[in-house]
């Protein structure tokens, strides 16, 4: 068996829900923490590699996408996504345009689209402006995000600085006549030498439409919801096959840990709602670790009854976060609570932690390295763009779910650990 799609996302928790989403059509999905350093050996129909660098300089980003590109073609991928977030986290001097740029010279292929819109989640693009709910993206919560602070809304202005070639638009009322009517202004788009093409999407029948617009396109770009249509599509095709369930992953049984990183408002809202159920908690606090040392959250974390479900979270208002960063520097801040969270798991996993759930994309990367996890088989969904995974790590077989900050209702913790014992 080859891969048939082949996807480069820019972060893990990224990676996991675009993984999420397209094993929601039954097709088998496999996803690669970081580049494979073996060479392909029965790679699923669907391969997904999961990079940390969202907010890498711009030249390692793209050495970085070039390599895993590398690998996917090796493991026979005719087809190739470019995941980014569904906020398009990325300053004018980020990595999105530079590495679909550097994509497309490597793929011979002239035109690409994007598309970060995930209605299920609440994300929109209306000519060309990206919507967080019913907020510009500009004025939402994304506004003072630590490390891409996205203070402006139009997508064409933030992609524009960040590439070589010209940019454009297909609107939501192109967008509206149908799939026709979009690939006929995409390809007129490419002959006005139009390279990088924003597609508005506004509802679900947007990114269908969008999806059998574009599916013969060698380059997609964009969130991991204008991907999900694909494998139907080409299932119609017989150019995809289902998985059978006797192929399904599944984890030992033990205990379970939550460790939050993240410090979006959703994410915020998600350990206030799981400490107000009772469940033990310990909060790592950045300077506190500075000056002490992880020890006592160790010891805690040893002292809990092995019933317990225990949250460990790093997550705090922009207020506390901005002290922290002021105090220790922003990448030594975060990095020092990454290490900790790490550490952490890797302590719950020796103590019997066989269910872990993480949030944000950082925390995900660190705890996923930590833990030796180099490949994931993707489960059932918790939801939507967050599914269950399940890896091995230390000679055990654990169910791991990476959550983006964002994502997830209020008692997204609380619902985690119910479905996977559903």
């Amino acid at each position: 068996m080859t891969t048939f799609f082949g996807a480069i996302a820019d972060d893990f928790t990224g990676a996991t829900d675009l993984a999420g989403l397209l094993a929601r059509s039954g097709v088998r999905v496999s996803l690669r923490m970081g580049i494979p350093t073996e060479e392909p050996a029965n790679p699923a129909p669907i391969e997904i590699i999961a990079l940390k660098c969202r907010t890498s300089p711009v030249g390692e980003a793209v050495a970085e996408t070039l390599s895993a590109l590398e690998w996917l073609r090796k493991a026979g991928a005719q087809r190739f996504f470019w995941k980014y977030c569904s906020t398009f986290d990325s300053t004018p001097r980020g990595n999105i345009g530079p590495v679909a740029e550097a994509l497309m010279k490597a793929l011979g292929t002239s035109q690409t689209i994007y598309c970060p819109a995930f209605p299920e989640n609440g994300r929109s693009i209306y000519m060309g402006n990206l919507f967080v709910g019913e907020q510009p993206l500009a004025e939402s919560p994304m506004k003072d995000h630590p490390l891409t602070p996205m203070r402006d809304s139009n997508l064409m202005r933030l992609l524009a600085p960040q590439v070589s070639w010209p940019v454009g638009l297909a609107n939501r009322l192109v967008v509206a006549k149908g799939s026709e009517a979009l690939r006929e202004k995409i390809a007129r788009m490419r002959s006005d030498g139009i390279a990088h093409v924003i597609v508005d999407a506004v509802a679900e029948e947007d990114l269908n439409t969008i999806a059998h617009a574009c599916r013969d396109m060698v380059l997609l770009t964009g969130g991991s919801a204008i991907a999900r249509p694909l494998p139907h599509l080409w299932l119609d095709e017989n150019v995809l096959s289902r998985q059978d369930a006797a192929g399904k992953p599944q984890a030992e049984e033990g205990t379970a840990i939550i460790l939050s990183g993240s410090c979006s408002a959703m994410t915020n809202r998600q350990v206030s709602a799981y400490l107000a159920g009772g469940q033990p908690g310990f909060r790592l606090d950045p300077l506190g670790l500075a000056q002490d040392g992880p020890d006592a959250v160790f010891d805690w974390l040893g002292s809990q009854s092995p019933e317990a479900a225990p949250i460990i979270y790093a997550t705090a208002g922009p207020e506390s976060v901005r002290a922290a960063q002021e105090k220790l520097g922003t990448e030594a801040a975060g990095a020092l609570v990454e290490d900790v969270l790490a550490a952490c798991a890797v302590r719950a996993r020796e103590l019997g932690a066989r269910r872990f759930v993480v949030a944000g994309g950082e925390t995900s990367g660190a705890v996923t390295k930590a833990l030796g996890i180099t490949k994931l088989d993707v489960g059932t969904e918790i939801s939507p763009g967050v599914p269950w995974c399940f890896a091995g790590t230390g000679g055990h077989q654990v169910a791991i779910t990476l959550k983006s900050g964002n994502f997830g209702n209020e008692t997204f913790f609380n619902q985690a650990l119910e479905r996977l014992e559903a």
